[in-house]
């Protein structure tokens, strides 16, 4: 659930809960053993690996339309056999193994390109004559409503849904190119969703839109409705600027990007409502020059972004789109899944009231770049060189002289100070600082690649409660 005025996710009883994870498809290697039952104690084992990395969500499309064999509806209104009981299937083993999936109704992305395939369209016997009309088309609207009725009614009651995305990558071309037609969709589809909800079952599961990032550029106007639309629980974006995340040519700059459009994010989000991106990865490079990343030079781009992201004051570390053949997540980019599930109870994520701090941070040491965020009691930073990149763009760590951060912000007291290692899950204890002022100084060693920077104040270093799978998330 959410709870008024805190921008990051708690369970039922109280307890922290950070999506961890990625995107993955029902047609991926992964998940694809589910479809007619093929082979799902594979993928409960697939599961279970997940969750021993510290996975705590994945974010999946109820139908993959790269092909004809996957729509959940066929023809549009009736149901696929196959399709129901892939998801009934998969639901119990997220309940059995305790994960949580963010759902989207639609995948948009080749639902559009594949259009003339699509159950959807008119010419095959749906509902609506023209891809430019998904969000206006009164037909196309009682169909997207029937679709979220049917599983919400299924699956809506189960402890392992985090929320509805109800529109993947919302688009103004999907509203006959009209950005403004896009607020009055998500004021309909949401509130009934959430009025339907409540009355079958006393809750609401928690509700987002994605959108690509750069969107956001195109039509500003859009902000205000992805970021603080009141009957969305969370904000959610799709981090892929051109040049920089869609085709990295070293793994630094891709990171400070996120680090820049997080900050956006989390100040056009306000400090009262979780945002984080549920979209990332080297899309161009994959998708047009149809180049899949070197492993080694893929698992730190990766890592960057992911500690980007959380330092940012986003929730969690993102979601990659594999962008990959095979299309999933190497063994290096569940290391640092799992390195970061480590990291997360040295902050107190239940009291956490941050903003961003990038661009008031400061280090004496030239040669890093600084990623942060803090409320009066804590603060989180990560400290990125961004002099020691080699030829082919990756980290080649130095031996820099010892460096001194000041952080702003925190009130005055005694502060613990902990150097967390991003890549081995080791925490050094740094002396405990002072804030003064207003402003917090403490050294914190040589940095020869990057570091996580922990601060609390002394007395809030009590243990933080463990995290329980037995309810659903929901809205207070």
């Amino acid at each position: 659930m959410t709870s008024p005025g805190l921008p990051y996710f708690l369970e039922e009883g109280g307890a922290a809960w950070t999506p961890i994870g990625h995107n993955d498809a029902v047609t991926w290697p992964e998940l694809a053993p589910l479809f007619r039952r093929g082979d799902v104690a594979a993928v409960e084992q697939h599961l279970i690996r997940l969750r021993e990395k510290g996975v705590t969500c994945i974010r999946l499309m109820l139908e993959y339309c790269h092909g004809e064999h996957r729509y959940l509806e066929a023809p549009a209104g009736r149901f696929a056999k196959n399709m129901v009981q892939l998801w009934d299937d998969l639901f119990s083993l997220l309940e059995k193994v305790g994960l949580r999936v963010l759902l989207t109704p639609y995948d948009t992305f080749f639902m559009w390109i594949r259009w003339r395939h699509h159950p959807y369209n008119r010419a095959n016997g749906g509902p609506c004559s023209s891809r430019r009309t998904w969000l206006t088309c009164p037909q196309m609207r009682a169909a997207i409503k029937q679709r979220l009725a049917f599983a919400s009614d299924r699956w809506g009651g189960s402890p392992a849904l985090f929320a509805w995305d109800i529109w993947n990558e919302i688009h103004p071309a999907h509203a006959e190119d009209d950005a403004s037609l896009i607020t009055p969709f998500i004021d309909d589809i949401a509130h009934w969703l959430r009025a339907r909800e409540l009355d079958r079952r006393g809750y609401a599961n928690l509700q987002t839109v994605s959108i690509f990032g750069p969107e956001l550029i195109n039509h500003p106007s859009l902000v205000e409705t992805i970021f603080r639309h009141p009957a969305l629980d969370f904000a959610n974006t799709h981090l892929y600027e051109h040049g920089t995340i869609d085709a990295p040519r070293n793994t630094v700059t891709p990171a400070l990007a996120v680090g820049r459009l997080m900050r956006n994010a989390v100040e056009a989000t306000g400090p009262t409502r979780p945002v984080f991106d549920s979209e990332h990865g080297p899309i161009h490079s994959f998708k047009d020059k149809k180049r899949t990343l070197a492993e080694p030079f893929d698992d730190e781009y990766f890592r960057h972004i992911q500690w980007a992201h959380l330092a940012s004051g986003g929730a969690g570390g993102g979601m990659r789109w594999p962008n990959r053949h095979p299309h999933i997540l190497t063994s290096g980019m569940r290391q640092s899944q799992y390195v970061l599930s480590q990291f997360l109870p040295l902050i107190d994520w239940t009291t956490f009231n941050r903003r961003n701090l990038s661009e008031d941070l400061r280090c004496d040491d030239p040669g890093l770049a600084l990623i942060g965020c803090g409320d009066e009691s804590q603060a989180l930073i990560w400290l990125v060189r961004t002099d020691q990149l080699s030829r082919d763009g990756m980290m080649v760590p130095g031996s820099p002289a010892p460096a001194t951060l000041t952080v702003p912000g925190l009130r005055v007291g005694i502060y613990s100070v902990q150097a967390f290692d991003t890549k081995l899950a080791t925490i050094a204890t740094l002396p405990h600082a002072t804030s003064i002022a207003g402003l917090l100084k403490t050294p914190t060693g040589p940095i020869g690649s990057d570091i996580a920077i922990v601060i609390r104040r002394s007395e809030q270093a009590d243990p933080l409660l463990p995290v329980r799978m037995d309810r659903p998330l929901r809205r207070v």
